[in-house]
């Protein structure tokens, strides 16, 4: 995937804890967990919102665009 979720670098950064940040921000550790390791399609504005408000960060801090580098080179060829 193209989006890589970095919320375990600002957790970090933070020193912050994801039980302390699943707690604060209504979900499930698991649910948490999946989200740090990119194992999801989509997340809430409103669950992105409060992680934010906890770890006092912005959108651009946990989310970074990488473009996949497995693309074909007919592919690519094709988009040049």
């Amino acid at each position: 995937m193209s989006i890589v979720i970095t919320l375990d670098v600002m957790l970090a950064k933070r020193k912050a804890k994801s039980k302390d940040l699943a707690a604060a921000i209504g979900i499930t550790e698991q649910n948490l967990s999946l989200l740090k390791q990119g194992k999801v399609k989509g997340v809430r504005l409103e669950t992105l919102e409060a992680i934010c408000r906890y770890l006092d960060c912005q959108p651009g801090d946990l989310l970074c665009y990488a473009p996949d580098s497995q693309a074909s080179p007919a592919a690519e060829e094709q988009i040049s």
